[in-house]
């Protein structure tokens, strides 16, 4: 694996995102996460996962510089991939907390409203989706694990103006849970986690399908409508305009 890590505790798997700086999403970091997250649930011995990334970021979102030079089948490759590991993410059965160590816009926050439980280190951090100001249309299937956790007139305005928000607003709207210095981020995720395990797992797992049954409807529908509108945007020439001026800025920094 050479975008994140892996290590077991006590039946929890902890995935620690482990890529550059900021832990940007590229294409190989969606690979190793679905693989990841269906081999775990196939096995019996892991009860459930902590996802977290560094000190300072848990994702920074898309790695739009290495995706703005993907070619029209390798940017179309990785969109169906990103939808279908929110889609294996959802569907995911057992227990998952995340454990949120830092900046967590767009691509990250999508990664934590996955989860059953965010509790996010405490600093001056935002966390929020960001797409439309980037140019990029937000799936419906996002909006709905958005609005999933914050209601949807929350989630509608909110994803208009591309809002990103720090931890006290994000926890006091149900976008997060709890906040924790980040010394002590690992030790709340897996006091939380362990709460869930202690339950007989058949009744808690389908408890948690049968809650998310209107969700799970949602990500599974066939998102080619939605691909399509997403990558005709993608190209068009205000986009890569946008999309050029935010990467020459970071790549200042």
């Amino acid at each position: 694996m050479n975008t994140i890590q892996v290590t077991i505790k006590d039946r929890v798997a902890i995935i620690s995102l482990d890529r550059g700086k900021s832990n940007a999403i590229n294409a190989e970091m969606v690979d190793e996460l679905q693989k990841m997250i269906i081999n775990i649930e196939k096995d019996d011995n892991i009860g459930g996962i902590i996802l977290t990334g560094k000190e300072g970021f848990f994702t920074a979102g898309l790695d739009l510089i290495e995706l703005y030079d993907y070619d029209e089948a390798q940017i179309k490759t990785f969109w169906t991939k990103f939808l279908n590991l929110v889609k294996t993410l959802t569907l995911f059965k057992k227990p998952m907390v995340a454990a949120i160590s830092g900046h967590s816009p767009a691509g990250g926050c999508v990664l934590s409203i996955c989860c059953d439980y965010r509790v996010m280190a405490e600093g001056k951090y935002i966390i929020g989706l960001n797409e439309v100001p980037v140019g990029i249309i937000v799936p419906d299937s996002i909006f709905e694990l958005y609005a999933f956790w914050i209601g949807k007139a929350k989630a509608y305005q909110n994803l208009l103006e591309g809002k990103l928000m720090g931890t006290e607003e994000a926890k006091s709207i149900g976008l997060i849970d709890a906040i924790s210095p980040i010394e002590s981020l690992m030790t709340a995720a897996l006091k939380k986690i362990n709460i869930y395990l202690q339950y007989d797992p058949v009744t808690w797992q389908q408890t948690k399908l049968n809650l998310r049954k209107d969700l799970i409807t949602k990500v599974s529908q066939d998102q080619t409508h939605t691909l399509e509108m997403m990558l005709q945007q993608w190209w068009s020439p205000n986009t890569r305009s946008i999309l050029k001026t935010i990467i020459q800025n970071l790549q200042k920094k």
